[in-house]
């Protein structure tokens, strides 16, 4: 049954006296039986969660019609958000339509899972991103940032343009890091274009039309009925998902036949399926589950960031060349950090420039736009009651945005924001009142177990492809639209004219 037949089965319609949801105020341009889910599925996804934040006073919480005149909420205010993330965040889960839809490209890894179970995976895996652990990283992501600019400087000297789509270099980076990180193992995309990693995940993620009807079809319709359908896309979304799923199952194998060919892993081999495979708590099935989310979750957030990243700075010049000449004056030379004795980690950090770039970053392009909890009990959310299979959203767009949390200039590209006009050293709120402003990794026993891994790999990626090339759109009058379905994607990838910089010579 679709969850918003199940919202409206189980509660009665708005107009009903008896919904104790019937005071709060509701968002404009109500359609009768559409409700506003036309609205919502807008792109960019969070774009008209936004509007409708900005058009409807409240206090903390806004309510929307879903199909059939489902209730369904959108947060607005860091109370509201606690209350869901923090305070009662086991009281809410991923709608069903979300979890069948996900579960098709993530298999039931952690972010599927819920409850007592997802504690206890995320207790397990918790080792493979602890802070001393990301910061031995560091070298790591250095290494592969120069080899992806090497990788970048080859293409232009094969090339008559000077012309690349960056996302595409991205996409093969971090895939590549998050091999390292992940399996212990270089899965050398950077080195292979056509690996079939890369080309699986790339036909998965790329943004077209297609692919928004069919994620639309799955709040609509229930999973079986999509999978009879006669569309191509069923067939290519079966054979993608099966390829990576033997993928990750050859890489499982692999790895345990390592593991007790060693008897004893070797202490450095911190890569997150080595640990998982010593606990002793994960199937091979859950292990290959697991295998699918963090390599999906894992490279997707990096390069999308640096996507857009990119993106930013070719829009703005002048915050390029700043950043520039911050790497310049902090790193006169690059190859001080390939010394294996050199710390990276405490460089890259220090940088306030640098990071105020990067969280800026975060902060406008979030990788999960949007996101959806249904309630699985009765409670209570910033005071009021919440009746069980209430669908609320959560909106990383809109909140990072909203000017409500971050003053007028909150849709401007900023950095200086995250920066003290006293101390000249980056912040951690960007000058918000509350933590809550920032969602894009959310909060909470929900919130990415990746996050400082993310954050270190984007600091790296950036320090190298800034000081290595001065970036320009390749066309600055052509519309960058932002498309994608489960993370933000620009339509038609991000084409860049790149202009390599003489940089430590």
């Amino acid at each position: 049954m679709d969850a918003d037949l199940q919202v409206t089965a189980s509660h009665p319609l708005p107009h009903s006296c008896a919904n104790p949801l019937r005071h709060l105020p509701e968002a404009p341009g109500f359609i009768p039986l559409l409700g506003h889910a036309i609205l919502l599925f807008q792109r960019p996804g969070g774009e008209p969660h936004l509007r409708m934040m900005k058009a409807t006073p409240n206090n903390g919480i806004i309510l929307t019609r879903g199909f059939f005149h489902s209730d369904r909420l959108i947060l607005t205010n860091p109370t509201a958000l606690a209350d869901v993330l923090v305070h009662r965040s086991y009281d809410f889960e991923k709608p069903p339509w979300a979890r069948a839809f996900l579960r098709k490209f993530l298999g039931d890894g952690l972010l599927m899972t819920e409850g007592d179970e997802h504690k206890h995976h995320r207790k397990q895996i918790m080792p493979a991103f602890h802070f001393r652990h990301i910061k031995d990283l560091y070298s790591v992501f250095w290494a592969k940032s120069i080899e992806f600019c090497s990788s970048v400087k080859s293409s232009l000297s094969n090339n008559t343009s000077s012309v690349l789509e960056i996302g595409h270099y991205s996409t093969q980076v971090t895939l590549d890091i998050i091999g390292l990180a992940g399996l212990g193992r270089d899965i050398g995309s950077l080195r292979n274009s056509e690996d079939e990693l890369i080309h699986n995940y790339e036909e998965i993620l790329e943004p077209t039309t297609e692919k928004a009807v069919y994620f639309v079809l799955h709040l609509i319709l229930p999973p079986w009925l999509i999978g009879i359908l006669p569309w191509k896309l069923n067939t290519r979304v079966k054979v993608t998902t099966g390829n990576l799923k033997r993928i990750c199952q050859e890489f499982v194998a692999e790895k345990k036949v390592k593991i007790k060919g060693l008897h004893m892993e070797r202490p450095q081999d911190r890569d997150i399926l080595s640990i998982m495979i010593r606990s002793n708590n994960f199937s091979d099935d859950n292990l290959v589950d697991q295998l699918l989310t963090f390599l999906a979750a894992g490279h997707e957030t990096t390069s999308s960031a640096l996507t857009w990243a990119s993106y930013l700075l070719s829009t703005h010049p002048d915050i390029q060349s700043h950043l520039r000449l911050e790497i310049q004056e902090y790193i006169a030379d690059p190859k001080t950090l390939s010394n294996p004795n050199f710390d990276v980690a405490h460089l890259l950090e220090s940088m306030p420039y640098l990071n105020g770039v990067c969280n800026e970053v975060l902060r406008l392009f979030p990788t999960i736009p949007v996101t959806a909890r249904v309630a699985v009990r009765d409670t209570v959310v910033a005071g009021q009651f919440i009746p069980k299979n209430t669908v609320v959203f959560v909106v990383p767009w809109a909140i990072n945005r909203n000017p409500d949390l971050w003053g007028p200039d909150a849709e401007e590209f900023v950095p200086e924001r995250w920066i003290d006009k006293e101390t000249r050293r980056a912040t951690m709120n960007g000058g918000a009142d509350s933590n809550y402003s920032f969602l894009t990794f959310l909060h909470g026993p929900r919130s990415c177990i990746g996050e400082r891994f993310a954050r270190a790999e984007l600091r790296a990626l950036l320090t190298a492809l800034v000081g290595n090339f001065e970036m320009q759109l390749s066309n600055p009058e052509e519309r960058v639209v932002v498309g994608g379905t489960i993370t933000s994607k620009p339509m038609n990838g991000m084409k860049l004219n790149l202009t390599p910089i003489d940089w430590g010579h």
